[in-house]
């Protein structure tokens, strides 16, 4: 009877070769939507507590202390629906460039193969 400590370790090695474009742009896509509405949930709660402080107020006021008019012009368009109208153009820009990586970076794959041979995979139980 095979002692508990002697138990074989199974391993299986496989070699990736190949990944589908449509599926690589599929899941890139959904990660870019999971990533943009984190972006504009920070972008919100950042606006939130600079407005709770009282930071934006005070930046105000200071800039109008050193420059006059014209600093307090420096901050009159930093507004809610500002912030958040750039927050939501950099959310939009960034689904668009993490999609595309992601399908770049599933057509190099499958072109480097060729050269490589694939990415060697071992799984294992332990």
């Amino acid at each position: 009877m095979p002692s508990r400590g002697s138990k074989q370790k199974k391993r299986a090695t496989m070699r990736l070769v190949y990944i589908d474009f449509w599926s690589a742009l599929k899941m890139s896509f959904l990660v870019s939507i999971i990533v943009a509405a984190i972006t504009v949930v920070i972008g919100l709660l950042i606006w939130s507590a600079l407005e709770r402080f009282g930071l934006v107020a005070a930046a105000s006021n200071f800039l109008e202390d050193i420059a006059g008019a014209q600093g307090a012009d420096l901050v009159a368009g930093l507004t809610f629906p500002n912030v958040m109208t750039f927050t939501l153009v950099v959310a939009l820009l960034e689904v668009i460039v993490v999609s595309a990586l992601g399908a770049i970076f599933a057509a190099l794959f499958n072109l480097a193969v060729h050269v490589v041979g694939g990415w060697k995979v071992t799984f294992g139980s332990d």
